[in-house]
């Protein structure tokens, strides 16, 4: 029998949201550039889109679903067409752009949205002499932007001053950039298929590979990991799509596998906080994701999500957008060549109420570590951390609290009233009016049996206090049994977890 790997991300499933819960009606850019064409966070999402004579994208309210009007205002200050954009990871409301026109641009989008069109850019990064490529943010540091271009120049520039840090020459196009968890280095893939980790202040190639990473002439993709490890994906000698994953200090293999004979490039999405990856196929209909691990093969398969409709770019949102309630952990948005955006949330299925924080470490706030001055000089910092607990608590109906003690019905039922309606002339001096229940109590009253009221009270008045009595005692009961078979069911639950 074969042996199942433990993970509690087995189980993982990416479902679509309706299409009013999307965007529709958008002309997405018909470029052959391999970006993603997208960015999203938690205020907004951009979507490149294809313009006569120069380069746009849209950027809309994230909650502004459904058809998106033909006159909806754009970002609008490229001469060429836009290639890639990507929102700034430290302000929501500030992402960059980069072209055709050899530029790269940060614009400052107004707060609630567009209003008319955005044409003046905070600022503009000029130093490519080719057009501009790729974008890609520091993960920690502040105002810090990498670019990379079709001059085969990777450009590390301080946004808020404008200023040019460091100019990195490589031998050939430049297809993928990505920082390190700190920022300290970045790996990149080129033409000339070798694979190289580089140092972000100084420009020096720390270490490259003497081999291709992947024989096959499309463009390979790599991300840098945690804990140093290096993944990339590309394709071998017989277009055949593979991955891989390197030892990020000595560039030497780890582990190699072969997934399909598909011809589009495989785009992969790294969530660092549970150490999984998605490979997002363009021109294809699969998403398929894997976990990393410390035991070998190290990749591990995890699950695919297949629609009917093939990726033309797609967007991915960060932790802090989530829904932590129904134990989202990705969200992918994925642009269609038919002018639509399909949300498709991937979900871990936790039958407890409960915050889950085996499955929601805490993240990357919003908050920069270091200034990019500091950065610059030699401090390195890890991204800020922030809970995700907080944002969960925030959004429960009810907190998920049971805790047991003494009978609250004790304090809600005074016997008083009933001793008091039951009493009449007739009955018997024993105690047995003070334990009657109140519906036998009030009969007498009821009939008129010659009982004493107080002033200003009748008996329809003691009748209506016995009914909201009665009424409150059985909700107090059912409130009673709802919280047992919740702490039942909390137990239940904590018990599968242990046994998993």
């Amino acid at each position: 029998m074969a042996f199942m790997r433990k993970s509690k991300f087995r189980h993982v499933f990416g479902k679509p949201l309706k299409k009013d819960d999307g965007y529709d009606n958008i002309r997405v850019t018909k470029n052959s550039w391999d970006s993603p064409f997208c960015s999203v966070n938690p205020k907004y999402i951009a979507i490149i889109t294809e313009v006569a004579g120069g380069g746009a994208f849209l950027v809309l309210p994230i909650k502004q679903t459904g058809r998106v009007e033909m006159n909806q205002p754009v970002v609008d200050g490229h001469k060429g067409p836009v290639l890639d954009i990507s929102f700034c990871p430290h302000n929501d409301d500030v992402i960059a752009s980069c072209s055709e026109d050899c530029t790269v641009k940060v614009w400052q989008i107004p707060e609630g949205g567009l209003t008319r069109n955005l044409t003046e850019p905070v600022v503009e990064l000029v130093s490519h002499i080719k057009r501009a490529c790729i974008v890609h943010w520091h993960p920690s540091a502040q105002n810090i932007l990498l670019s990379a271009g079709a001059d085969a120049k990777i450009c590390i520039w301080n946004v808020g001053t404008g200023e040019l840090y460091v100019e990195v020459n490589l031998p050939d196009l430049i297809y993928s950039v990505n920082f390190s968890y700190n920022g300290n280095r970045f790996v990149c893939t080129c033409k000339d298929k070798i694979l190289r980790v580089i140092d972000s202040r100084t420009g020096k190639v720390i270490k490259e590979t003497k081999e291709p990473c992947h024989q096959g002439s499309k463009p390979a993709q790599a991300l840098y990991l945690k804990n140093d490890k290096v993944f990339t994906t590309g394709f071998s000698r017989m277009s055949e799509r593979q991955y891989a994953l390197w030892d990020a200090n000595t560039l030497e293999q780890m582990s190699m596998d072969e997934i399909d004979q598909a011809n589009g490039v495989l785009m992969p999405v790294y969530d660092g906080d549970v150490e999984m990856i998605y490979l997002i196929g363009k021109g294809d209909s699969i998403i398929r994701y894997y976990e990393i691990t410390d035991e070998a093969p190290y990749v591990h398969y995890l699950s695919l999500y297949q629609s009917k409709d093939p990726t033309r770019g797609f967007g991915v949102m960060c932790k802090r957008g989530l829904n932590i309630n129904n134990c989202e952990i990705m969200r992918i948005y994925k642009l269609l060549n038919t002018g639509q955006v399909e949300v498709i949330p991937f979900t871990v299925p936790r039958k407890s109420e409960l915050f889950q924080d085996d499955i929601y470490p805490d993240t990357a706030s919003d908050q920069p570590a270091v200034s990019g001055e500091d950065w610059f000089r030699g401090v390195d910092a890890n991204p800020v951390l922030l809970s995700l607990k907080d944002m969960f608590a925030s959004e429960m109906k009810e907190p998920a609290k049971v805790v047991v003690k003494s009978n609250i019905l004790d304090k809600k039922v005074p016997a008083t009233p009933s001793r008091s309606v039951g009493a009449t002339p007739q009955a018997t001096p024993q105690a047995k009016s003070a334990v009657r229940p109140a519906s036998e109590a009030a009969a007498p009253a009821a009939a008129g049996a010659g009982t004493e009221l107080p002033p200003g009270v009748s008996i329809s008045d003691l009748l209506d206090e016995v009914k909201q009595l009665k009424k409150t005692v059985k909700e107090q009961d059912k409130k009673l049994r709802q919280c047992e078979e919740r702490l039942s069911t909390l137990e239940s639950a904590d018990g599968e977890n242990n046994a998993e």
